[in-house]
């Protein structure tokens, strides 16, 4: 038989779990999106940081400058990611009760 306090630990665990799993889906089906070199490349992920799609606007691809597209490009997905990864820190200590009180968790997923 569990005492009051197991009991409470474990109706905060079973609650935590069941929202950890709702951010995680939310995650998945949230988009974020970043462009570069004022809007030419647009990179787009999902919230857990998958990469969905890079759009390249024709008129900045020049055969004689690749070396630039390819700044564009790596500038576009890395603030992709970055937004991504901030998105989800968020929705993981919203969805933790010491990220409730405000204690920052280390990134661990």
């Amino acid at each position: 038989m569990l005492n009051p306090l197991q009991k409470m630990l474990e109706a905060q665990l079973g609650g935590m779990q069941e929202k950890l799993q709702q951010a995680l889906a939310e995650l998945a089906s949230t988009t974020v999106e970043a462009t570069a070199g004022g809007g030419v490349v647009t990179a787009r992920a999902t919230g857990n940081g998958e990469l969905i799609e890079v759009v390249i606007d024709p008129a900045v691809v020049d055969p004689e400058d690749v070396e630039l597209l390819q700044d564009l490009v790596t500038a576009a997905v890395r603030e992709a990611m970055n937004k991504a990864m901030a998105l989800k820190k968020e929705k993981i200590m919203q969805a933790t009760p010491l990220g409730q009180m405000g204690i920052e968790m280390p990134d661990m997923f």
